[in-house]
């Protein structure tokens, strides 16, 4: 495509959905791209999805530009002066600009403003796109090159203000009617050519193009107002040049980003020969491509897997090795060595066949697919080095809703599986899981997501009759307080004894290493250091701190709180892993109703490991410290979490009552209503359960007629009210519990559906020890307690 000076250059572009449910397509996009061109609507503004976008740029750490869209709105639908149209866009870019100032913690934040040319404005309907360089290019073509276009665009935003009498740009109005340049220049030559073809067609605007040298013929004159709008705008404003100029003037080349790029996204060292080919973007270099996403044939039987290259060249019919996430050096399962079929360029609807990509560019590759999940690392299967995959994609969101599925046809199971397996390839951020009762769930971000999964499921993937149970949501469980009782537990050889308490974290640090602020795998210098400025522990127990769990980056801290004088350390260093796969066992699967465990530190107390190895092996440790990890936990003010969603409504001023009616109805809590500037609506910012938001915008669009818009993203996880082990609370069918009976309502039915007994058997984590001394009733527990301590 050609820039304003006509020179041609190669775009890969890559249009991502805009829904808030899609953010894992604009999370597998985002990776494979070298910035990005932001497309807010002009009326409405920055909205929830503009400020999650821009967000996830700034930690990939991408350029970053803006396209104002739909500019066509303020005229012809706001119809705001051309006064107050600059103003509400000046408004957008401020507010975009103070967002890029929170995100970026140390460096100076880049700014985005028309002057330096990272904004273009535009209305895909009207055709309308152009810059500050691009219109005053206009002006030079029509006046002749009298002066320089560059340094007039300069002149074309902000408090600049032009004399016709001194035909000189100043800083201050020199009437008081006197408008911005911006207004005067640009602005006002739309308005009227918009005000001419939608107001007067037959009597002036004929002579209006003659003045602007646009040609229409007659048959095109008679077109109505909308394509008519469009033509006119197009021939007066050219192509969309100026969007190729603003991305290669403020966009980076592949090769330009590489070096940047790699620094996120690789795991493996950047001065190897690999990382020093990737930096580079070599062609003749060692292959390493890798991919984000797969798209379905037509027949939907197989996938085309899409990914950049981004050191060597690719060729058709080559072998390479495929390395999966799991892929590491000491674990190479996760890898295949499969031949490429054909290879495209892929433009959407087209696909153009090639025999080979050179790296820095995208690529779609046939007859791979089958052993890639997610995302894949393919090498050269020359290359003899030790290998390194890159990191998953990191989305900033969760998959929190479920529903359960089962074929109507109970013999046609096996291809219900083969479809949701296909599905799950399909989607970034789908999961699928077989419950222990038998039942097949699927995990999505949102109603309108798990919508168009079931659709790819029946129509595409599997072509069979599906049900569908109600939806629910993810729950977690946490602690309060801090375990009332030292649990114990021992081996069933009866030759070790771990001893453990469990308490809450402190607020934020589950988010910390959720978002990997801090990390497991850095030394323990640096962690202690970082848990000891940030959140204020000892130097001892930030030094301790064994794993978090469950994986890497889950929200609970397992920390090794024994004395060497007490304990020896060596024989409990021989059991650490074991310890730790029960702690990370547990911490997948609660005691509550077998959802993951959040926000809980685990201690160990006290150990006494036995000195012969055969006695203390994997199979007598694990179970027994997840045991441990449960009692713990029980014995601390268990709670169930639930998500709660962010929701933003956008409505008129009439309907904000509806909207507050409808989201009291569903334990909502609203936290902010403000008008949107410059438009006649207003925005209601809001928190509401997930498990109450199904069917919260059909009910809401009901309430208002049709005129509220809302969108809604998994925000945080919160405590249900009410204690789900309270045994006086009776949970009868059919019936609307208040909120205290929430959190025991909510554990009941889902053991109920995960096929559980009905309520948790403290007999199944206890040893027998332990349950005489803290139950309630018996007299002499202190005592035994101390016995057995």
């Amino acid at each position: 495509m050609q820039d304003l000076k006509a020179k041609s250059y190669l775009m890969n572009i890559m249009d991502t959905p805009g829904h808030v449910n899609f953010s894992d397509e604009v999370t597998a996009a985002i990776r494979l791209c070298d910035g990005i061109v932001l497309f807010v609507d002009a009326a409405e503004g920055v909205m929830l999805n503009t400020e999650r976008l821009l967000r996830h740029a700034v930690q990939e750490k991408l350029a970053i530009t803006v396209c104002i869209n739909k500019i066509d709105r303020l005229i012809l639908e706001l119809k705001l002066p051309p006064n107050d149209a600059y103003y509400k866009i000046k408004y957008i870019l401020d507010e975009i600009n103070s967002l890029i100032a929170t995100y970026y913690d140390d460096e100076e934040p880049p700014l985005i403003s028309p002057l330096i040319g990272n904004v273009c404005f535009a209305s895909s309907q009207y055709s309308v796109c152009f810059t500050l360089k691009s219109f005053a290019q206009l002006y030079c073509q029509q006046f002749g090159g009298g002066f320089n276009p560059n340094e007039f665009a300069k002149r074309l935003w902000g408090d600049m203000y032009f004399s016709h009498t001194t035909r000189k740009f100043s800083r201050k109005p020199v009437t008081s009617q006197s408008q911005r340049s911006f207004i005067e220049f640009i602005l006002e030559p739309i308005y009227k050519l918009f005000a001419q073809v939608v107001g007067d067609v037959d009597s002036t605007l004929a002579n209006v193009l003659d003045e602007l040298g646009i040609k229409l013929s007659k048959s095109e004159m008679r077109l109505n107002i909308r394509p008519l709008l469009r033509l006119v705008c197009s021939r007066f404003l050219g192509d969309f040049n100026c969007l190729i100029d603003l991305c290669v003037q403020h966009i980076p080349s592949p090769v330009k980003n590489s070096s940047h790029k790699m620094e996120n996204i690789w795991k493996g060292p950047l001065d190897s020969p690999l990382g020093e080919a990737m930096i580079s973007c070599d062609p003749n270099g060692p292959l390493m491509v890798h991919t984000t996403k797969q798209y379905s044939t037509q027949d939907a039987s197989t996938f085309h897997v899409f990914g950049l290259v981004l050191s060597g060249t690719l060729h058709a019919k080559q072998e390479v090795k495929i390395l999966g996430e799991n892929y590491s050096s000491l674990d190479e399962e996760d890898s295949r060595i499969m031949s490429v079929g054909r290879l495209w360029i892929y433009e959407a609807r087209y696909h153009i066949e090639v025999n080979r990509v050179p790296a820095g560019n995208w690529v779609l590759i046939e007859g791979i697919d089958q052993p890639i999940t997610k995302t894949s690392t393919i090498v050269d299967i020359r290359y003899d080095d030790e290998l390194y995959i890159f990191r998953p994609l990191k989305f900033n969101t969760q998959s929190v809703i479920k529903i359960a599925v089962e074929p109507v046809n109970p013999s046609e199971l096996p291809k219900m599986l083969e479809g949701l397996r296909k599905c799950n390839k399909s989607y970034p951020l789908l999961n699928t899981k077989v419950e222990e009762s038998g039942e097949h769930v699927i995990l999505g971000t949102g109603e309108l997501y798990l919508d168009c999964v079931m659709h790819d499921l029946r129509k595409m993937y599997s072509e069979i009759d599906i049900k569908v149970a109600d939806p629910v949501v993810s729950f977690c469980e946490t602690v309060v307080e801090t375990s009332s009782l030292k649990c114990f537990a021992e081996t069933p050889n009866k030759k070790n004894k771990l001893t453990m308490i469990a308490e809450p974290l402190e607020k934020g640090l589950a988010e910390d290493i959720e978002s990997e602020v801090v990390q497991i795998n850095w030394n323990r210098k640096k962690l202690g250091a970082f848990f000891q400025t940030k959140y204020d522990w000892d130097l001892l127990a930030a030094r301790s701190i064994w794993a978090f769990g469950p994986e890497q980056s889950g929200p609970n801290i397992l920390v090794d709180d024994t004395l060497p004088s007490e304990v020896d350390k060596n024989l409990l260093v021989a059991v650490k892993d074991s310890i730790v796969q029960g702690f990370q066992w547990a911490s997948r699967e609660g005691p509550l109703c077998e959802e993951p465990i959040r926000n809980v530190k685990f201690k160990i107390l006290d150990a006494v490991v036995s000195s012969e190895p055969a006695a203390r092996g994997g199979g007598q440790i694990i179970p027994t410290s997840r045991r441990v990890a449960y009692s713990s936990f029980l014995m601390a003010t268990p709670r169930l979490m639930e998500p709660y969603n962010f929701v933003e409504v956008l409505a008129p001023a009439d309907c904000v009552s509806a909207v507050y009616t409808v989201l009291a109805k569903r334990r909502g809590h609203i936290t902010q209503d403000i008008p949107v500037p410059g438009s006649p609506l207003y925005t209601v910012k809001a928190f509401i359960p997930a498990i109450d938001s199904f069917g919260f915008e059909t009910d809401l669009r009901t309430h208002t007629q049709g005129q509220a818009f809302c969108l809604s993203v998994f925000h945080h996880w919160q405590i249900v009210p009410g204690d789900p082990l309270d045994k006086s609370i009776v949970i009868r069918p059919l019936e609307p519990q208040p909120a205290p009976h929430l959190a025991r309502e909510f554990m009941i039915k889902t053991r109920r559906r995960k096929g559980l007994s009905e309520d948790v058997s403290i007999n199944k984590f206890f040893d027998d020890p332990m349950l005489i001394s803290s139950d309630p009733l018996n007299p002499n527990r202190h005592l035994i307690w101390r016995e057995n301590s």
